[in-house]
């Protein structure tokens, strides 16, 4: 088994994520609807850290199988039933995590293959 289908089988656990921030014109963000996706979510709450040069303090770092946007937002937890009683403004959801980091890391000997990981 390759690295990437065992991420994929420990991306079990079910999160909300709101992604495409564009400004609004009033300091804040506008996101795409949430929707559901699965990730391995490690809670890592830490002190302010260098990570790749930037100064963040992490919440959690989040393993998953596709690209997230720098400044989307993720929150652990399953999509309502009725996905319209959820906030498309993450900043309602309590525990809702800004992406400060996202980086690609390439597999061995691959241009195309990455594994992907968001710090929030």
């Amino acid at each position: 088994m390759g690295i990437l289908e065992f991420i994929s089988k420990i991306c079990v656990q079910p999160a909300v994520y709101w992604g495409n921030p564009i400004p609004n014109g009033y300091g804040g963000y506008n996101y795409d609807s949430p929707i559901q996706i699965y990730v391995r979510w490690d809670d890592s709450k830490s002190a302010p850290s260098f990570i790749g040069g930037d100064k963040i303090t992490v919440n959690a770092i989040v393993l998953c199988t596709q690209e997230l946007d720098l400044g989307g937002f993720l929150w652990l937890g399953e999509l309502p039933e009725y996905p319209e009683v959820m906030p498309d403004n993450p900043l309602e959801v309590e525990n809702a995590y800004s992406i400060q980091k996202f980086t690609k890391v390439p597999l061995l000997k691959s241009k195309t293959l990455f594994v992907k990981t968001a710090y929030l």
